[in-house]
């Protein structure tokens, strides 16, 4: 294990990408409790940032260069830690790696650090946040027999995973859930984790990618790329064939969801299914016993925005699957529920094709209703949409109406199926607010 204080101290970090979310704000306030020189510069201003900033104002010797990035603060630097997003083609990233200048990302600069800790990491288009929190529990309610300490990190909401340093030792075991983008530091740094998981590849984020699903497979491929022969990775059967003739190292197991049918698990959906067989493969190669998975699983709780049955209003069933910001993820809760469905969706295109999700709202849904944003334009001019469907001015005026065409017996499902730019800084907020009208229902 690094010594993390003195690897980090009066080191010349420039972070790339503060934020809002609490990630970028969390490994920024541990660098600089390990005293590294930092510049911290993003293109959100100093007042769209002003609680990031407050939450940093103890560290006096903090630069911040707000509202513009500028080529100088990437040279003559130790390192450059940038967040989720940054574009492939950034002109300073560019200027970094012209100055042979390390461009690391949070998870993968924490395993860089903790080389003994087990990192069992979790990707795919969809599934990755369910099969995450399953390894999570399951791990977590097995502590003792593990003989290891759990922790959890990477995407998940306001986590930082670097300030983990504090907490692990040698043995431990991190859990953690992977995107493209964080995939992207595992790629510069030619590490995967010991244990991985592919949970499904389809189109996503190519309004990122320019349209290449190659390279949005190239890093979500960094998670198997780099593991040895005694790595392992874990695949949902559609993945098999996208890895196929890649040379991978690791024992690959696949995962049948046949073995876990008849198991007590609160989560719809037989996409579900196949996650839970996945994360159940992780805590049977880390040698917990079958029996106490299955406890842990029977008492796991609905995942928050991830077809969570919110509230129970007059008769009607109210999921809330806000973090479905694709098609494919929107089609799999519609199929998951089946029938009697007051489709709640729309926002901000990706450029993703709507052929089949199109399709099964208007075999499923017998109503759509709209939130405002380019996707929802891009789906209403089609003229495909042969389902009743009403457009709204924004969130509340879609869960009233949504409400008002309603009857005992239905289902209200919020999965927007596109991103949440436009109307929302991040699809969290969209989240929070959809819960906050929800709740407050009389």
């Amino acid at each position: 294990m690094i010594k993390y204080k003195q690897y980090f101290q009066n080191k010349k970090i420039t972070v790339m990408g503060l934020g809002l979310l609490g990630r970028g704000l969390g490994y920024t306030k541990f660098l600089a409790e390990c005293g590294a020189e930092l510049i911290v510069t993003d293109l959100k201003t100093s007042e769209q940032l002003a609680t990031s900033v407050k939450a940093l104002e103890k560290f006096p010797k903090i630069k911040f260069v707000l509202g513009e990035h500028r080529l100088e603060d990437f040279r003559d630097r130790d390192m450059i830690i940038k967040s989720a997003g940054v574009p492939m083609d950034s002109i300073y990233i560019n200027e970094a790696r012209k100055n042979s200048i390390p461009i690391e990302m949070d998870v993968s600069l924490f395993a860089k650090c903790a080389p003994e800790v087990t990192v069992i990491g979790v990707t795919g288009t969809r599934g990755k946040s369910m099969t995450t929190t399953l390894i999570y529990e399951i791990l977590k309610n097995n502590e003792k027999a593990l003989k290891r300490n759990v922790f959890v990190g990477g995407n998940l909401r306001g986590v930082a995973t670097l300030p983990l340093l504090k907490k692990v030792k040698a043995g431990d075991i991190l859990v953690c859930e992977l995107d493209s983008w964080q995939l992207q530091g595992f790629g510069d740094s030619k590490i995967s984790p010991h244990i991985s998981v592919f949970t499904s590849f389809m189109p996503d984020h190519m309004n990122y990618y320019k349209n290449s699903m190659q390279d949005y497979f190239a890093d979500k491929a960094n998670i198997f790329k780099y593991q040895n022969k005694d790595d392992i990775l874990i695949i949902r059967p559609a993945v098999r064939p996208l890895i196929r003739g890649l040379g991978v190292k690791s024992k690959i197991i696949t995962i049948n969801k046949k073995d876990v049918l008849n198991w007590k698990f609160n989560v719809p959906g037989e996409h579900n299914k196949e996650n839970l067989a996945c994360a159940v493969a992780v805590a049977k190669n880390l040698g917990i016993p079958e029996n106490k998975i299955k406890k842990a699983v029977a008492n796991l709780k609905d995942l928050e925005g991830r077809l969570q049955l919110l509230k129970i209003y007059k008769g009607i069933k109210i999921y809330n699957d806000n973090n479905a910001t694709t098609p494919e993820a929107t089609i799999a809760g519609v199929e998951a529920l089946k029938k009697n469905i007051v489709l709640l969706c729309g926002g901000a295109d990706k450029k993703l094709d709507l052929t089949n999700f199109v399709k099964v709202i208007n075999k499923n849904c017998k109503l759509v209703v709209l939130i405002p944003g380019t996707g929802t334009e891009k789906l209403v001019s089609s003229g495909k949409l042969l389902v009743a469907s009403k457009e709204t001015k924004d969130l509340k005026e879609a869960v009233k109406e949504a409400i008002k065409q309603s009857k005992k017996g239905d289902i209200i499902l919020f999965s927007p199926a596109f991103a949440s730019f436009g109307m929302f800084n991040n699809e969290y907020e969209r989240n929070d607010l959809f819960m906050k009208i929800i709740k407050g229902l009389k």
